[in-house]
């Protein structure tokens, strides 16, 4: 989309509402920070984890009817018009998510004539029906007798005996696939069935009968292997049920002492509800009572991600205050108050800050909790706004202390050498700390106090270096995680099995390095730089394998180049510059869809503007010297008329990714700290004190 014609008048940028505009954002921010220095803010998917989680409570026979007649309330308001439900906000139709969002509905006692199940219903019926689910839907499916256990690939359990060196070894799929996989083989072993207290049924859904079925959906790609592979699973199935009883049962347990080795409290196994779910699963087939330790800590773990509209506390009041001094165009540090809320933070559901969209009567569950990164993240968006110390050290105080010192990870298995120094992504996640977020926290500890964060900075920087992949990336869990033939296994119709390298991820280790004063001769900077440049678009952009699209992709490339140094004049980076001015929206915002992610749409493109992205394309630009851009001011000044009253952002549309084309996702702290971060850098920039931009963010 290419950029309007606007007046002179109309590129101005009002600087006094600039900086009142950055100040509301920086109360808005801290109104969310705890008392503690840190920030959670809400993090959702789609209707999959609220209708799995109805579904895993009627497995369990542990119904909570109000609590499910809440979450059904939320999953009937994000329904979408063609009747389905979507991967990402007005998304097109996704069978899976529809069929799980369809089966939860009935369980809590939707009538299946009401009209949104009759739309439902045509909807998925349309698309082919139920039978056309992936394969981790006919999973759940199976387990309630709704599809017979021929419907799903074979994965045998004793996969945990298998050697490291074996093709195939839960070290060579990503963290969170191997999390999900080891309970999950335990379950696919043991076939239990669903309680199902009501037994609800879902035969209508499908076109063809269940057991009438010859031929289920399959991985479909375009390998040589994977016709080899549907061969394996058809001798598999033959075999499966007749391997022997000791060594199946050895591998059980094996499974079994791998999950309660990584449970991880009441952060629950891999931080992420799908593993969680499976873990609880797990316990409950092989006859653990609900109060047994195990079992208990893993359900606890679940119920910990719900957002429960119940338990909202009133709206949060107007803005009182302006609290910050936001660095001016025209008159240097304004003399404002410090940083400081102007009312106590308040929290809804079991410890998690309040919002404003969920309502009394409607609840869901999100995915996983993201407090190490939105602290990280919004520490970033407050240095930039000259915030308080005192504000600043709570925050950087409560990140060191979750920095993973004394865990050696599943990362050791392929970084034997290499000490524990990273951060996860969670409360607490020791087993699986992850590039991005050292890299980020690493940046932001820096930045605010070098010498009082140096032990952690340095333990950061060496877990970093150890992890760098053989081709100069960095993945986000793991080093050279990049066994593609694995895509083509029946299993892996999800397309998201694996962690290997990405141009985001590594401009974030590449930005770090850079910020800390590593030179571009430096044998692994020089790798990270050539990585990068190979995986340039042949447009000029970079994939965004974490956030949506190559808007986020060249975001995080063009900071990493501009603090490593690389000439704005390299075409490297003009390329990229050309891209991001040619996709500016008429409103002079920017947006992209997660249709992106299909190598058949569009890049960099979307239906409305959206506040993050325009915030990363204008710090991008930024990066890139292109402060005093047309295309700079047009977005600056998208984003200071679209500000609400509260000093946030509408953003409706979901500007992240767990796993391209399968799961996507909404992070509710985006829309507060990323524009003002923009705004403050923008102001900063003009005043002419930070030019160019210093830091690696």
């Amino acid at each position: 989309m290419q950029n309007s014609a606007l007046s002179a008048d109309e590129r101005v940028v009002p600087y006094a509402g600039l900086r009142a505009a950055a100040a509301r954002g920086v109360d808005a921010l801290l109104r969310h920070q705890r008392a503690d220095g840190h920030w959670a803010f809400e993090l959702e998917a789609d209707a999959t984890i609220p209708a799995e989680y109805i579904l895993l409570d009627h497995f369990l026979g542990t119904v909570n009817q109000p609590l499910h007649e809440r979450m059904a309330k939320y999953l009937r308001d994000i329904q979408e018009d063609h009747g389905g439900w979507p991967l990402f906000h007005r998304g097109d139709l996704n069978v899976s998510a529809s069929v799980k969002a369809y089966f939860a509905l009935k369980c809590v006692g939707d009538d299946i004539d009401a009209p949104h199940m009759i739309r439902a219903r045509e909807a998925i019926l349309r698309s082919g029906g139920a039978e056309k689910s992936n394969v981790f839907t006919r999973i759940q499916l199976a387990l309630f007798g709704a599809v017979p256990w021929r419907a799903v690939p074979v994965m045998p359990v004793e996969i945990m005996l298998l050697p490291q060196w074996f093709p195939f070894h839960l070290y060579k799929v990503s963290y969170w696939s191997r999390t999900v996989i080891a309970p999950l083989l335990v379950l696919m072993a043991k076939k239990p069935q669903a309680k199902n207290p009501k037994n609800i049924k879902i035969d209508e859904l499908f076109v063809t009968p269940p057991d009438q079925v010859k031929k289920w959906q399959g991985n479909v790609t375009a390998s040589p292997l994977a016709p080899a592979f549907d061969l394996l699973d058809k001798v598999l199935r033959i075999v499966e049920p007749h391997m022997p009883s000791i060594p199946r049962q050895k591998a059980i347990d094996k499974a079994v002492a791998w999950v309660k080795e990584r449970l991880n409290g009441e952060d629950g196994l891999g931080a992420i509800y799908p593993a969680m779910a499976n873990a609880v699963m797990m316990f409950d087939c092989l006859g653990y009572a609900p109060d047994h330790p195990d079992y208990a800590i893993a359900r606890k773990s679940v119920d910990k991600l719900v957002i429960d509209g119940s338990n909202r506390k009133a709206p949060l009041p107007p803005l009182g205050g302006r609290g910050v001094g936001v660095r001016g165009a025209d008159e240097g540090i304004h003399p404002d108050p410090p940083l400081t809320p102007t009312f106590s933070p308040q929290e809804g559901g079991e410890g998690i800050p309040a919002g404003l969209e969920v309502t009394s009567d409607r609840s869901y569950c999100q995915p996983c909790l993201s407090p190490v990164w939105d602290t990280a993240l919004a520490t970033h968006a407050l240095l930039e706004a000259g915030a308080s110390r005192d504000t600043l050290t709570k925050a950087c105080d409560w990140l060191k202390e979750r920095q993973v010192l004394d865990v050696i990870g599943d990362w050791a298995n392929w970084r034997p050498n290499a000490r524990p120094g990273g951060w996860a992504f969670q409360y607490n996640n020791a087993h699986y700390p992850d590039l991005d977020d050292t890299a980020v926290v690493v940046m932001a500890l820096d930045r605010f106090d070098r010498v009082k964060y140096r032990e952690a900075i340095e333990r950061g920087v060496e877990w970093v270096l150890g992890m760098q992949s053989k081709n100069g990336g960095w993945g986000a869990f793991d080093a050279d995680n990049s066994y593609y033939y694995l895509n083509h296994i029946p299993f892996a119709d999800h397309g998201a099995l694996l962690d290997p390298p990405s141009a985001d991820v590594t401009a974030r280790c590449l930005s770090m390095l850079a910020q800390l004063g590593y030179r571009k001769d430096h044998p692994q900077v020089a790798s990270a730089i050539a990585y990068l440049r190979r995986e340039q678009e042949a447009e000029g952009c970079w994939f965004g394998r974490w956030g949506t699209n190559y808007i986020y992709g060249t975001w995080s490339v063009l900071c990493a180049l501009n603090a490593i140094g690389i000439d704005p004049k390299d075409r490297m980076i003009s390329r990229a510059v050309e891209w991001l001015k040619a996709k500016q929206r008429k409103d002079g915002g920017w947006g992209e869809g997660g249709e992106s992610y299909w190598a058949d749409k569009p890049k960099g493109e979307g239906a409305v503007s959206t506040p993050a992205q325009t915030a990363w394309a204008l710090i991008a630009l930024m990066a890139a010297g292109e402060i005093d851009s047309d295309a700079a001011r047009r977005g600056i000044a998208w984003l200071q008329n679209t500000q609400k009253p509260d000093g946030t952002w509408d953003e409706a549309y979901y500007t992240a990714v767990g796993f391209p084309r399968v799961f996507y996702l909404r992070y509710h702290g985006y829309k507060v700290f990323f524009p003002q971060w923009a705004l403050s850098r923008y102001l900063n920039l003009q005043s002419g004190n930070a030019a160019p931009v210093i830091y690696g963010m």
